[in-house]
């Protein structure tokens, strides 16, 4: 065989060898690719499926709100026609006020169960979110939803559609609705009682408009104890004091205020560690961009959490018995 017939052979049996690879390359691909879309589509069902379920939960608890705001009604009703039978000269507002010592006493009545439950629970923990709403408050949200557990929010003002419809997910699905201020701008907030009024007063007619809740919780931006108001704080929780509100400290913290991100197992740690020694513990995580890991940590926070004994997560509202930072004895009140 001449060299040139060689160096042909051998030229065509590298192309061989190479459309050989090329072939195997092609059948690997073709097992391959549909694995990873069989694998992606499992996923996402799943993902549906989880949803589709959650969405179920939800029209199931509106559908029972529904149902018991109807026999509230009826009975309300009942009520009504027979305090017209007993008195035949009543007059329409009085029939209202009959009306209203009706749900005052259901409420009296729902509120005693309340306090009758939470008694048997040695330890109470009352989970609160600062700074949302965010990318986050979703996440939050499911994960709360998951574990059947109810928070709070203290919030500030922000306004984008994505925001407005988290103010009311977090409303329609039984959480607390606080405040932390509308801008959380501290020169601006405390630069007087008036401008912490002025910006009170924004936030609180902004969420009323948004999701129809008068909320009655406030939470300081830095807390009552901060050190950046030059004006003495005992002035700010005097204002809120006659406007009928209630502000709430913290006496654990995550520690994810600061600008470094903690780990998740410091952040599990710093929640959960100090509970068994308080009665009430109110603790203080952010719900905000850049905490992703306070979302990482919050489904082991939970169950470690209700693995307590004697313990149980509740939201905080106006009767909560609060956590403040500066002393109550310096608070007027005119309750």
């Amino acid at each position: 065989m001449s060299e040139e017939n060689q160096q042909t052979h051998a030229y065509r049996r590298r192309r061989v060898q190479a459309l050989k690879k090329l072939i195997i390359l092609l059948l690997v691909l073709s097992i391959i690719t549909p694995c990873i879309l069989c694998t992606v589509l499992f996923f996402r069902v799943n993902t549906l499926n989880r949803r589709i379920d959650m969405l179920t939960l939800q029209l199931d608890r509106l559908a029972e709100d529904l149902a018991r705001q109807e026999e509230e009604t009826k009975e309300l009703q009942r009520d009504m026609m027979v305090e017209g039978s007993g008195v035949a000269n009543s007059t329409e507002a009085s029939a209202t006020q009959a009306a209203t010592g009706n749900i005052e006493n259901a409420t009296d009545r729902i509120t005693g169960v309340i306090e009758q439950y939470t008694e048997e629970y040695k330890h109470k923990v009352y989970l609160t979110f600062d700074d949302g709403p965010s990318i986050y408050t979703d996440d939050i949200l499911d994960i709360l939803d998951r574990y059947d557990v109810k928070a709070t929010f203290f919030v500030v003002g922000k306004e984008t559609e994505a925001d407005k419809e988290a103010l009311r997910r977090i409303v329609e699905e039984g959480h607390t609705l606080g405040m932390h201020s509308y801008s959380h701008i501290y020169k601006d907030i405390y630069h007087s009682v008036d401008d912490f009024a002025e910006d009170f007063w924004r936030l609180k007619d902004y969420l009323y408009e948004v999701t129809g809740v008068d909320s009655r919780v406030y939470r300081f931006p830095g807390g009552s104890s901060n050190t950046v108001s030059s004006i003495d704080m005992h002035e700010f929780a005097d204002y809120l004091d006659t406007q009928g509100i209630v502000f709430f400290d913290w006496n654990i913290s995550s520690g994810d205020a600061g600008s470094t991100l903690l780990d998740v197992d410091t952040l599990v740690e710093n929640c959960t560690g100090d509970i068994v020694t308080k009665e009430a513990s109110v603790i203080l995580m952010h719900d905000s961009a850049g905490k992703h890991t306070t979302v990482e940590a919050l489904p082991i926070i939970i169950e470690n959490i209700l693995a307590l004994e004697d313990t149980v997560i509740l939201p905080i509202t106006e009767d909560t018995e609060p956590v403040q930072h500066i002393k109550k004895s310096k608070v007027k009140s005119n309750k």
